[in-house]
């Protein structure tokens, strides 16, 4: 065999030697590594007050225990003025036990410390709105709704009583003497009682009246009898209306021999 076959074989097999040195090198190469997707940051957890609720539901009228309250984070983006907090008042839940629930609370509701007031007696005057009087009536079922008229409904009162002789129509007439009137509360319940109590017959009812309006309503009480018409929840941010000292109309009572002459809103 000729030299130069003998070279370029030589040749030929050291560049196959060398292609398969670098194949196998290239093939052991650990893989590039796959790029990772940015995990975006979670956003900062918003600061929190601790702000006083109810533990439970509070009833209208309640007189409260320090176990009635409980402390609850709040977002402090959300804290109204009306709130108490921790930091303000830690001392809250005892501050605020022996008072009275003016309003009633739902279980986590957030306390309102105007709606607590200090009372060491009943809780009727605690109800009351300034400057207002609570007066009450006879009423039986069939002249409050058929017995649904409950505590914080709206009403108006009718009077029915006695034509005048002069009239020839019905010897009975009714009118509506003062219309709007808060119910505060149903023989001795002032909580709305939903439940199975609410449907009995009621025997008295306890209104919120102004002064000139209890001058009224005791007039007419006297007068014939009193009836209450329900009205709609939707009514009750109707402002009230003060009663003037010229209500109109006047009927002629006569007692005992003894006449005289009184006069209601017509």
């Amino acid at each position: 065999m000729k030299a130069s076959r003998l070279l370029v074989l030589a040749v030929a097999l050291v560049a196959g030697l060398v292609a398969a040195m670098l194949a196998v090198k290239m093939s052991n190469r650990p893989e590039a590594p796959q790029p990772v997707a940015a995990v975006p940051a979670a956003p900062p957890a918003p600061e929190t007050v601790d702000v006083l609720v109810a533990s439970g539901d509070i009833a209208m009228g309640k007189r409260v225990a320090a176990g009635d309250f409980v402390w609850q984070p709040f977002p402090k983006a959300g804290i109204v003025e009306a709130y108490i907090t921790r930091g303000a008042k830690p001392n809250a839940t005892e501050d605020l036990a022996g008072r009275l629930s003016r309003t009633g609370f739902a279980r986590g509701e957030p306390i309102r410390e105007q709606g607590l007031v200090k009372a060491e007696r009943g809780f009727m005057s605690v109800l009351l709105a300034p400057g207002m009087r609570a007066t009450a009536v006879e009423v039986k079922a069939v002249s409050t709704a058929g017995g649904f008229v409950l505590p914080n409904d709206h009403v108006d009162i009718l009077l029915t009583r006695a034509a005048p002789k002069a009239g020839n129509g019905d010897p009975y007439v009714s009118e509506t003497i003062l219309t709007n009137i808060r119910i505060l509360a149903v023989d001795q319940q002032v909580n709305d009682g939903k439940d199975s109590a609410s449907m009995l017959a009621k025997d008295t009812v306890t209104l919120e009246l102004t002064p000139r309006q209890t001058e009224i309503v005791a007039q007419a009480q006297q007068l014939g009898v009193i009836s209450l018409a329900l009205r709609s929840m939707r009514d009750r941010d109707e402002p009230l209306v003060e009663e003037s000292a010229d209500v109109g109309g006047s009927v002629k009572v006569v007692r005992y021999g003894v006449s005289s002459t009184v006069s209601i809103r017509r």
